[in-house]
């Protein structure tokens, strides 16, 4: 069968990306470090491991001590807050703030899991009998105030409007425990039914030849697997191991229509249903005879959909935010770099390579380059509905502990072109995470 230029754009990119994944599932093979040679003599220095999370351990420090206790990291509750300064501006935003609320707990064999920050909140829960689970989520994006798209940079005059979705699910799944046998490596297959409701409505500033679709019921299958074999350090970035997932998703519209969000035509027939298919894989490996102070991780995030057309409400979204190091939250793709849900998209590849040094246990220093491909949806046209781009971007900052038992992210990120069409720009963001 041939392939027409967007699929064969997308193979190529999915090829190139993976030639990097592969060198890194290569080198998590060999062992790293400093080779003993047999055995070790008597007067060698003992060899040096990273505290790793949850874990007691003895920090030494300019000369100090510091016993760190073990940690239950199944109970966790934090305060998250933050931003990013865009220079110059994007979309003419040039400071974006963010705060949440994040929470985790476990009873026994019941398990709750829950970010929140006010308009946008989730929440899983799953009850464990032996490998079998049940499992249940509510999430909502229910922001009241209208938003415009962005496209090359700029919100496109006209997109404007209100909209938001309200969604629940529920479902069964198999859960095993998996090496190294932590609170979060664990190999998951799940099946979900869910339901939603999606509503549009327009605002002073829409363009008169927007159409927007009813407000409808979203239902349809998911279909979720996730594995996790990954250790993560004293500050719960990933140290080793492998994590990897795949989702299917089936969606249908129950009442819908022809729409169009400020360009081409969106026909009932292409988008009252769709699937879906997402993936990513992520590997934490040592560099060859380096110590394990030094990491390297590569990792890649790819989305298509194999049937119907995905428009402005069920499209991929591709922003920014924190690079994901947590088991539940491996699955969102980020570009560095980029402003929240930033690129509505019906393909997309990112791939990423990162070089991370320990400099004290608890402060991390590091380099990563990534390389985006995405097939984003387009409001200015009224023949073509989506138009591909792609970037690079590099990004450096530190992570490390800070005072009142807190933890500080701060990062630096040039892009190359596809944030500002075609041309570069920088970013500096910073996030204050506080434990309770």
């Amino acid at each position: 069968m041939l392939l027409n230029v967007n699929e064969r754009s997308f193979a190529k990119k999915l090829l190139k990306t993976s030639f990097l994944l592969l060198a890194g599932i290569l080198l998590s093979l060999f062992p790293t470090g400093h080779p003993d040679n047999g055995a070790a003599f008597a007067d060698d220095p003992p060899q040096y491991h990273t505290p790793l999370a949850g874990e007691p351990c003895t920090i030494e420090c300019l000369g100090r001590s510091v016993a760190v206790p073990s940690r239950n990291r199944d109970n966790t509750a934090a305060l998250v807050l933050g931003g990013t300064l865009f220079t110059p501006n994007l979309a003419e935003h040039d400071f974006l703030p963010m705060a949440a609320v994040y929470w985790k707990h476990r009873w026994n064999d019941t398990r709750v899991r829950g970010t929140f920050s006010v308009f946008v909140n989730e929440l899983d829960a799953s009850q464990t009998l032996g490998s079998f689970q049940l499992l249940g989520h509510l999430d909502n994006n229910t922001i009241p105030f209208s938003s415009a798209e962005i496209q090359r940079g700029v919100e496109v005059e006209g997109t404007s409007i209100k909209w938001g979705v309200v969604n629940g699910r529920v479902g069964v799944g198999l859960r095993l425990p998996v090496a190294p046998f932590q609170t979060d490596n664990d190999l998951r297959l799940q099946l979900f039914y869910q339901a939603g409701y999606l509503y549009s409505k327009r605002v002073e500033d829409t363009a008169p030849n927007v159409v927007l679709p009813p407000d409808t019921m979203v239902h349809g299958a998911l279909l979720r697997l996730r594995y996790d074999g990954m250790r993560r350090n004293l500050m719960e970035l990933p140290h080793r191991g492998v994590a990897a997932g795949v989702d299917a998703e089936f969606m249908r519209r129950s009442k819908w229509s022809d729409a169009n969000y400020g360009g081409a035509v969106y026909t009932r027939g292409e988008t009252q249903d769709c699937l879906k298919v997402s993936g990513y894989l992520t590997v934490a490996t040592g560099v060859p005879l380096l110590s394990e102070k030094n990491r390297l991780l590569f990792s890649v995030y790819g989305g298509f959909a194999p049937y119907g057309a995905l428009d402005r409400f069920s499209a991929f979204r591709i922003g920014g935010g924190p690079i994901p190091s947590e088991s539940d939250d491996m699955d969102r793709q980020v570009f560095p770099g980029a402003m929240f849900s930033q690129f509505p998209s019906s393909d997309y590849l990112i791939g990423s390579v990162e070089y991370r040094r320990e400099l004290f246990p608890f402060l991390y220093f590091h380099l990563r380059g990534t390389y985006g491909w995405v097939n984003q949806n387009i409001f200015t046209d009224e023949n073509r509905k989506f138009l591909a781009g792609s970037g690079e971007a590099i990004s450096t900052g530190f992570t490390t502990g800070c005072l009142w038992n807190s933890e500080l992210h701060l990062e630096y990120t040039y892009d190359t072109r596809i944030l500002r069409n075609g041309t570069p720009g920088s970013n500096i963001s910073l996030l204050w995470s506080k434990a309770f």
